[in-house]
């Protein structure tokens, strides 16, 4: 057993979904190696609670995506809801070989499948305690232009950081965010605007995504306006989409644009009213992470990040009332040599060039959140 996967399985048993006594914990895994399941049993039932375990892999879904009916789609969203449902707890880890294996099924398919599915998803984020994340494999390392062993070595690092040393700046910055109004973002061919008030901040140190490190909340659903420009690629339905520019008026998405993928990510946003608003504004501050992987959830925690979010808001979390099937977290790094760019709220620079200003959130920068590790 290698070590580091005993002590990933505790970060997520022990931490992330904190498991109880008798907890009933669904395990659901992609492309993982079986070392790896067998770790998160044994800390499953390490602290009492009972593990189940289901299998699927890329190429699978994208069969049963490209050749499934409403009425498949309808079915097994209610197999699916029945399992969630007997669940307290629930971590997903993913791997694949190839993150364009849907790149090839058809958006309406997708679409269809996202729209029938939406209930168990729902339940699972809103009802369970929940956590997921990639799992390491020579693609990934390929993303990052780093060889499979540095990149393991990387992502153990990442995944397993100390995350209480986050809670006191997360703490100040959700404060800051539960107070806060008017939002400003300034960067190269970014200048938006929008309202927060009333919302409230959720912040995130290990307890729902791993890798974790942002603070989010949601802008008042028609307060948006302006125009930004995300410098970050990011993989969404098997495309890779790239110098993505939304313009907003009125809350709502007006014009988006993107390098040669325009129409398909206009497709996306036309998937229902909710995908042209957004449902989440986050900034990101994972110290170990600082260049896009063109993978959400280890880009979204970037040291130095935003992420600005198409489609459904979290229910019961920092929600406007948004509500769509898809949720896109489309990032903007803002550091020196991504471009720069600052961040005010209610006309105070909170972030500069990807550095938090105020005394109070001093914490959440990489210097702090590295010193004596």
């Amino acid at each position: 057993m290698d070590l580091r996967h005993e002590k990933l399985a505790e970060v997520l048993v022990g931490f992330s979904m904190a498991v109880q006594r008798d907890d009933r914990v669904l395990v659901d895994v992609a492309a993982v190696p079986e070392e790896m399941v067998v770790a998160l049993l044994r800390s499953i039932r390490a602290h009492g609670g009972r593990p189940f375990v289901q299998f699927s892999r890329s190429r699978t879904q994208r069969e049963l995506l490209s050749n499934g009916s409403e009425e498949d789609f309808a079915l097994l969203c209610s197999w699916e809801l029945e399992k969630i449902r007997s669940m307290q707890c629930y971590v997903a880890i993913r791997g694949s070989d190839n993150v364009f294996e849907l790149g090839d099924v058809a958006a309406s398919q997708q679409n269809l499948y996202r729209e029938k599915m939406k209930p168990a998803h729902d339940h699972r984020i809103g009802k369970t305690r929940w956590t997921v994340l990639r799992w390491p494999n020579p693609s990934m390392a390929q993303a990052a232009k780093m060889s499979t062993e540095a990149f393991e070595d990387f992502f153990f690092r990442v995944c397993t950081m100390d995350y209480g040393r986050m809670e006191p700046g997360m703490a100040a910055l959700k404060s800051r965010m539960d107070r806060a109004d008017r939002v400003h973002i300034l960067g190269p061919g970014t200048d938006l605007r929008f309202s927060v008030r009333g919302i409230g901040a959720i912040p995130c140190g290990g307890r729902r995504n791993i890798p974790d490190g942002e603070v989010f909340t949601a802008p008042v659903r028609d307060s948006v306006e302006g125009v930004i420009a995300y410098n970050t690629p990011s993989v969404y339905s098997g495309q890779c989409f790239e110098n993505v520019r939304l313009s907003f008026k009125g809350g709502r998405i007006v014009e988006a644009t993107a390098a040669h993928k325009t129409d398909a990510l206009n497709a996306i946003l036309d998937s229902d009213d909710g995908a042209r608003h957004v449902g989440e504004f986050a900034l990101g501050f994972h110290p170990h992470i600082l260049t896009p992987l063109c993978d959400i959830l280890f880009d979204e925690k970037i040291a130095g990040s935003l992420h600005f979010t198409p489609g459904q808001a979290y229910e019961n979390e920092a929600d406007n009332g948004n509500r769509s099937q898809i949720h896109w977290d489309l990032v903007l790094i803002q550091r020196p040599e991504f471009g720069g760019g600052e961040i005010y709220f209610d006309d105070e620079l909170i972030r500069r060039d990807g550095l938090f200003v105020p005394d109070d959130l001093l914490p959440l920068n990489p210097d702090s959140l590295l010193r004596s590790l």
